[in-house]
């Protein structure tokens, strides 16, 4: 293929300028951008400045570096390239050599590594490009569906509710890793061997493998159910994994991480509905989280409950695409993502869960964060992402905690307020400094008095309250029924400082995404431009954070102390003009609801 063919493919709207003799010059580029260029330059000398083809479009970028019969040691250009992109714009990359002799291709997403995108065998158009950064929405749906269909084919089964998440999550591993199911001599007892024998070559390099192995063997492939499933039903249970979820998950690209994700905290929806106290958060949530605490190839993550390890995940793909190297990349991957979880079963879960997004040696502990306060500081994270138990028991929580409930008390009075003072107390020990973006419910933020109060006054004498943003209605639906807000905290700064802005607060009530029968809450897509309305109302989110704006109906900024209630409809002005009798009348329901759940007055 010629040049011009490259072009034409690929979009020539979309080729870029600032050319020298055909090809893309990055000491002009950094130059016009008042940027230093450091060349690179490979073990005999050669200085690689110029690229051949050069496309951009929504914040994504593709470079073509053409070859006669390009080599495994043109890859050493090409990542040369790679990197002075990312310096330049800080956009996701597609990278690519290609033969002009015989149309051959090779693709990465990210970085030039040792794993290429294998079935890209020819150029694409920039949309498409576009679209490995970005799901579709038909294909999100879909996910759910048949996320929903596989959860009625375990029940059939009689795979109990709490084992499905991880049995799932066992399976998709083994399949994504080439386990052999189909050969017609095979009995249930050797696929559960062959499945344990890519669980143990995954967990090679991991500290804690012996404990991880042991516990997804008790848990999940020695349980007795799955012990009792016949060939054919295990076959029915693998094919179907196979065919219906695996397709849509392809862990090279944002898109594969997202539906994986997506997938993860859908099917633990369905198998925890009857549990009205998990929260398992959205997606899309987890998302916005990494993207105002500013996550990114230097963050070093802390979830401190992690579940099932959606935070996790989302921060770092997240991370991953700010890389310029496979060097960075598994520097991101081995030592700046942490998690704790409690509970054996989600823990293992949510090891599985970071396995199957090629995170072999991720450093999960399973435990009680409050036992490891020298393993985190240790880590020294600097972002913390986190949705606490809201109704934690006694044995969730240290003594010392507990002893101040009352023999009363059976859950948490502070409904995970405690979790938040407990991270941002011991980061502060060692003065290290983060951002801390945490889930709780709206009691957390409205309340004036007692334990919550208390534990509001102590938090801001360290620590800044940077801002509140109120969630939309049944975010966690069909999971937990709590109304929710996202906290921001800037730990290590205290509140009081003159260096502080006020608080911003948002009234972040849509997100585009509407209850649907059977799959939860789903994205909407905007008829006119066909796109994703969650991707629009995000940026907006955004903008009106990043920039403190204060828009009627929608934000606000105020002063407040820990006496104060931190919740956006205390502060911002009304927009009346869209007022409707429906949204008063909600309004005073949810409010009754609220008096009715927290015993100021009660039902006759």
């Amino acid at each position: 293929m010629i040049r011009a063919d490259m072009i034409s493919t690929v979009g020539r709207k979309y080729l870029t300028s600032n050319m020298e003799n055909d090809e893309y010059s990055y000491p002009k580029a950094f130059i016009a951008a008042s940027l230093t260029f450091s060349p690179i330059q490979n073990s005999v000398g050669r200085r690689f400045e110029k690229l051949d083809i050069r496309f951009v479009k929504d914040n994504v970028s593709v470079l073509i570096e053409t070859k006669q019969n390009f080599t495994k040691a043109d890859e050493e250009q090409l990542s040369a390239y790679v990197e002075y992109e990312k310096a330049l714009t800080g956009n996701k990359i597609i990278a690519i050599l290609a033969n002009i002799a015989d149309d051959t291709v090779k693709v990465w997403r990210g970085v030039v590594s040792d794993s290429d995108l294998t079935t890209e065998t020819a150029l694409r158009s920039m949309d498409e490009y576009v679209d490995f950064y970005t799901s579709k929405i038909n294909d999100k749906e879909k996910v759910m569906q048949n996320t929903y269909k596989l959860n009625e084919l375990l029940h059939r089964h009689s795979i109990p509710e709490k084992l499905r998440s991880q049995f799932v999550g066992t399976c998709l591993l083994a399949l994504k890793n080439n386990l052999d199911y189909t050969t017609p001599s095979l009995r249930p007892t050797q696929i559960r061997a062959r499945i344990k024998e890519v669980l143990e070559a995954l967990l090679t390099d991991d500290i804690n493998k012996a404990e991880k192995l042991v516990l997804l063997n008790r848990n999940v492939l020695d349980n007795q159910y799955v012990r009792g499933l016949s060939i054919e039903a295990f076959r029915e249970i693998l094919r179907y994994i196979e065919e219906n979820i695996l397709p849509f998950i392809n862990d090279k690209s944002t898109s594969g991480q997202d539906l994986l994700n997506l997938f993860f905290v859908t099917f633990n929806k369905y198998v925890g509905k009857s549990d009205k106290n998990q929260a398992f958060t959205p997606d899309h949530i987890t998302d916005f989280m990494a993207k105002i605490t500013g996550v990114n190839k230097h963050s070093v993550v802390l979830d401190p409950c992690c579940g099932s390890g959606s935070f996790l995940v989302r921060a770092m793909t997240q991370a991953l695409d700010d890389c310029a190297t496979a060097v960075e990349q598994e520097e991101v991957k081995k030592n700046q993502i942490f998690g704790i979880e409690f509970d054996e079963n989600i823990y293992g879960l949510a090891t599985t869960n970071m396995l199957i997004h090629s995170d072999g040696n991720s450093n999960i502990r399973q435990g009680s964060c409050f036992a490891l306060a020298d393993w985190i500081k240790e880590a020294k994270p600097n972002v913390i992402l986190m949705n606490p138990p809201y109704n934690g028991q006694r044995i969730h929580l240290p003594a010392s905690y507990v002893s101040t409930w009352g023999r009363d008390k059976k859950e948490d009075p502070s409904k995970g307020l405690y979790f938040v003072k407990y991270i941002a107390d011991t980061l502060n020990s060692i003065n290290n400094q983060a951002k801390l973006a945490v889930l709780l419910p709206v009691a957390c933020a409205i309340g004036t008095s007692g334990e919550i109060a208390r534990l509001k006054r102590e938090i801001l004498a360290e620590n800044t309250l940077d801002a509140v943003f109120t969630l939309p209605n049944e975010i966690f639906y069909p999971g937990a029924s709590a109304s929710a807000c996202c906290m921001v905290f800037k730990v290590g700064t205290k509140h009081n400082d003159v260096s502080n802005p006020d608080t911003f607060f948002g009234y972040y009530k849509e997100d585009g995404f509407r209850k649907k029968k059977n799959l939860g809450r789903v994205e909407q897509v905007d008829l006119t431009t066909g796109k994703s309305r969650w991707i629009e109302i995000e940026k907006e989110w955004i903008e009106l954070y990043r920039n403190r704006r204060t828009v009627d109906g929608f934000s606000a900024t105020h002063k407040v102390t820990g006496d104060d209630e931190w919740l956006c409809e205390a502060y911002m002005k009304t927009d009346y003009t869209k007022l409707t009798e429906q949204d008063f009348q909600q309004t005073i329901n949810d409010y009754l609801a609220y008096l009715v759940k927290e015993g100021h007055i009660y039902e006759s």
